[in-house]
This record gives structure tokens, C-alpha cells and sequence, in this order.
């Protein structure tokens, strides 16, 4: 990540992970372990650009080999501790949408009981996160990865097919609106009790690439620490649409730059990765023995 003065404040926030975090330091992205424990099958959103799948062969968010109750997460988890004196992260990435999953705080809470010394993290869309920021909190959580794609609900509801929030199912800018709206209210609410955030977005070139600095500037304004900005996977119903260049890519990055640190190293991991990123290219083990 490059040098701007303008980062002060939020680097401070968290300088203390870089080394210790391998998706936000580059230097632990090549020496520290994490893993994803894919206790989280169920979504509350759906994007026109994902497809939750349980395959031993497809690398990429959204995928596991099995899913794992919280017996079977701690389990797996248990067993590459006793292998890998590299892991210190612990994360939910999915299948689904974290948040959306009780099994990710009951998995969480026996983290936290068995082994306080690893860092907690979770990946969510945000629609939840306002109202369990502070659950997340007492649980010990230190890191919460929003995905945050539009700032026009107009963008949005191109990118968002339907948003399920409390019994009722939105679409169009309607859902769009009430999804990003949450989101950034969800980005106040977890910094507010002192949880680093980080923003994924992915960079869908003919659709959100406008999007991209108005992202980083909210967020930031929001107490977003760092941003990660992934290209498009060419699938469900994008599966017509061109992901991104190495250059859209870059320049994507350096306009979202002038608001908030980059991280660059993504792999766009599965829902049940383990090891570390840097050295694993796009293959990482998963859980499909630990069904629990």
C-alpha cells in the first residue's frame, strides 16, 4: 500500500494488524495462516454475480466442500492448530452471508472460550451489521469485511437481483437502496465499538466502475480502515460480462486511493480456504472431512 498522508487516522486504526492479518498486511499475506470455517450456508441478498456452491474443485468465494455445524468447525479447527503453529485468524466467510447465520455466533463464542488468542473475523454484505455490531463485539471480533459494490441505488438494483430483510423481499432500487443504506450504517456501528472494517467491492466494469471512488470516500467517512477492490467472475447472471483488466483494475484502485489504503493481494478465497494466501496461489485446503 502506498504512502498518503491523508491515511493518518485511519491507519492508526490498524497498523497493529498488518503484521498479524494475512488479508490486510503484505508482509503476514506471506507468513500467516488463516481459516474460514463455512458454518453459513444461508444468504439474505442475491448478487447477479454469485452462485453458492458446495464443489471440492471450484476456487472461489462462495464455494465450500461441505458445510460444518459448529461442532464440526471446531473440530477442523482444532485439528489444524495442532498442524499449522502459523494460524492466528479465524474467519466466516460464507457460503452465505455470515451475519445471516446463527451458527456463526454460536462458532464464534466457542472461539473465543477455547482460543483467545486468535483473532476473529467475518465476512457480510452488511444488511445485518448495524443490529449485531455490538453482539459482534462482546464475541471478541476484531475484523468485519463489508462487500459494498454501489452508492447509487440505481447502480445497485443492476447488481443486486433481491434483499430479504425481515420477512419481506425487495427488488430494484428499492432493495438497492435499503441494502446500502444498512451497509453504511453497519460500517458506523461496528468501527463505533471498535472493530477494524475493511470494504470488498467487486469491479464490475460496465456497471460500478463510477461507483468505485464514491465507495472508498463513504466508507471512509464511515471509519473504514482499508478497501479491496476484486475483479468480476464471469458467472450467474453476469456470466455474458467481461471482468476487468489489469489496467481498469489499477486505475479503479488509484482513484479509490485518494480515500482510503488498497490492499492488492487478494485470492478471492472459498468459503472454506485454510493456510497461507500468499502461498497457496488460487488452491487451498478445505474441510470436506469435518462434517461434524
Amino acid at each position: 500500500m502506498a504512502s498518503n498522508p491523508k491515511w493518518a487516522g485511519i491507519g492508526a486504526k490498524f497498523a497493529h494488524l498488518t503484521a498479524v492479518h494475512p488479508c490486510f498486511g503484505v508482509k503476514a499475506h506471506y507468513k500467516v495462516a488463516r481459516i474460514h470455517l463455512p458454518v453459513a450456508p444461508r444468504c439474505n441478498i442475491q448478487c447477479n454475480y454469485c452462485i453458492r456452491k458446495i464443489d471440492k474443485c471450484e476456487h472461489r468465494p462462495g464455494v465450500a466442500a461441505c458445510i460444518l455445524n459448529p461442532k464440526g468447525a471446531v473440530r477442523r479447527l482444532e485439528a489444524e492448530i495442532k498442524s499449522n503453529p502459523d494460524l492466528k485468524v479465524v474467519g466466516i466467510a460464507g457460503p452465505g452471508d455470515s451475519l445471516e447465520n446463527p451458527a456463526t455466533f454460536e462458532t464464534l463464542a466457542i472461539v473465543k472460550k477455547r482460543w483467545p488468542g486468535l483473532i476473529q473475523c467475518l465476512s457480510t454484505n452488511g444488511l445485518l451489521a448495524e443490529e449485531k455490531a455490538d453482539e459482534l463485539r462482546k464475541l471478541g471480533v476484531r475484523t468485519v469485511t463489508v462487500t459494498i459494490n454501489a452508492i447509487d441505488p440505481k447502480v445497485g438494483a443492476k447488481i443486486y437481483d433481491w434483499v430479504r430483510y425481515k420477512n419481506n423481499v425487495y427488488r430494484g432500487e428499492e432493495a438497492a437502496r435499503l441494502l446500502i443504506e444498512k451497509q453504511l450504517r453497519g460500517i458506523e456501528a461496528l468501527t463505533e465499538g471498535g472493530i477494524v472494517v475493511k470494504i470488498n467491492t467487486v469491479l464490475i466494469p460496465s456497471i460500478n466502475m463510477e461507483e468505485i471512488p464514491k465507495i472508498a470516500e463513504e466508507a471512509a467517512k464511515r471509519g473504514a480502515s482499508l478497501m479491496n477492490i476484486i475483479p468480476l467472475i464471469p458467472i450467474h447472471k453476469f456470466s455474458k460480462l467481461e471482468g476487468p483488466s489489469c489496467g481498469e483494475l489499477e486505475m479503479s484502485r488509484a482513484a479509490a486511493e485518494r480515500y482510503i489504503p488498497q490492499f492488492r493481494l487478494c485470492k478471492q478465497c472459498r468459503a472454506d480456504a485454510c493456510g497461507v494466501p500468499g502461498l497457496e496461489g488460487r488452491k487451498t485446503r478445505s474441510t470436506e472431512y469435518f462434517h461434524g
